[in-house]
């Protein structure tokens, strides 16, 4: 099987061109750049480089979220066009899962995160690729000290991806900075491991695929917490008003 798998849902870009569970070619830009501008080319040029042309492709695998709304919608929407335009099959798969696959230790719970700013993240909790805690939005703070429930012993958690705003945080929760996985070259996510999970999955309704963003966007919260605030209003202080 040939797939095609890309992640823009983060600060890094990975595309990765892998045929039957063999990597042919992968690129990771970790730049400041706008992903928009960087997918499509970053797409053709590793096309060129292993010789393979779109009609050659089985699936289109990308991370689903959750993670940046722009770099998910990208990805979602170059996903579904090359699925649909090329009648491939489309996969989709957790960005954060993504992420926890490139720890090599397989008796370690990972906690994956994704730096969702001021103090909170995307995070979740894997071992051996299966989901411990699910994916989810939270205060991390918060989110850390909820752990004691379900893992029994903390050292057996390695914390990786966007790391570095939230160091303080798993260390004041009681982890060792040994923990931390501080590579940045192991905490990128990896197109590879999207392809090798995506390669195992059904896949998706083309049309029907949409991100997985786990939280509201910014001015879609504000736009209901105005409309609920116009709604408890009494009619009488309308009325007054």
């Amino acid at each position: 099987m040939k797939i095609l798998a890309f992640d823009s849902s983060s600060k890094a870009l990975s595309v990765a061109v892998v045929a039957d569970g063999i990597l042919l070619g992968e690129v990771t830009l970790n730049l400041k750049k706008n992903h928009s501008t960087t997918l499509m080319t970053s797409i053709d040029f590793l096309m060129a480089q292993v010789g393979l042309e779109a009609k050659e492709l089985d699936r289109i695998a990308v991370a689903q979220g959750p993670g940046s709304y722009t770099g998910l919608r990208l990805s979602a929407t170059v996903g579904k066009t090359l699925a649909f335009s090329l009648n491939k099959e489309l996969v989709g798969l957790s960005s954060l899962l993504a992420i926890a696959n490139r720890v090599q230790d397989k008796n370690a719970y990972v906690l994956p995160i994704i730096d969702a700013r001021r103090g909170n993240a995307y995070a979740a909790l894997y071992k051996n690729g299966q989901q411990i805690i699910a994916d989810q939005h939270c205060n991390f703070s918060e989110f850390l000290a909820d752990l004691s429930e379900k893992v029994s012993s903390f050292e057996q958690i390695i914390f990786t991806g966007e790391t570095v705003n939230f160091v303080e945080a798993i260390q004041n929760a009681g982890f060792s900075e040994e923990q931390i996985i501080s590579d940045s070259l192991e905490k990128l996510p990896s197109a590879y491991e999207i392809a090798k999970i995506a390669e195992k999955l059904a896949p998706e309704n083309v049309h029907a695929f949409v991100p997985n963003y786990l939280k509201k966007v910014e001015a879609e919260e504000k736009w209901l917490e105005s409309h609920e605030k116009a709604e408890n209003t009494p009619d009488d202080y309308v009325q007054r008003v």
